[in-house]
């Protein structure tokens, strides 16, 4: 009667380990892994500051056209006239906001399509490697 150590083993000796992937290939993957996040990141870095710089320019022109409309509306003229250019001066300014949010907006969805590529490129290709990997083994 065989020890349970023996059984053990025997039950050990006929398990077949998985072939050890190339260690070599598995660090140059995570490099290339690494680069990619750093890339993405400084593209997301960037993004993030063009979407900050216009900002800034957006509020300093709302800036300067609110002092020009104080200024305008600081006029002696016709209680009706002044009211029909603040409603005009309401209306332009909505659209603007709108179409400043819209420009901010595009901004950041680039930036981020941007930064997403570079990830999903690394992705594909890493997945790629696996399969090549796996291949081998």
């Amino acid at each position: 009667m065989a020890s349970p150590q023996d059984e053990f083993m025997k039950l050990f000796s006929e398990f077949k380990m998985p072939a050890m992937p190339d260690m070599s290939a598995f660090a140059e993957a995570q490099k290339r892994n690494i680069e990619a996040l750093t890339a993405a990141n400084k593209l997301a870095m960037e993004g993030a500051q063009a979407v900050a710089r216009r900002n800034m320019e957006i509020m300093q022109q709302a800036m300067g056209e609110m002092s020009e409309a104080v200024q305008s509306m600081a006029s002696q003229e016709a209680p009706a006239a002044k009211a029909a250019r603040q409603a005009e001066m309401m209306k332009a300014a909505y659209e603007k906001a709108v179409a400043n949010m819209q420009e901010i907006s595009e901004l950041i969805q680039k930036s981020n399509g941007e930064a997403l590529g570079v990830l999903n490129a690394r992705f594909t290709a890493a997945m790629e490697e696996v399969k090549g990997l796996v291949v081998k083994a």
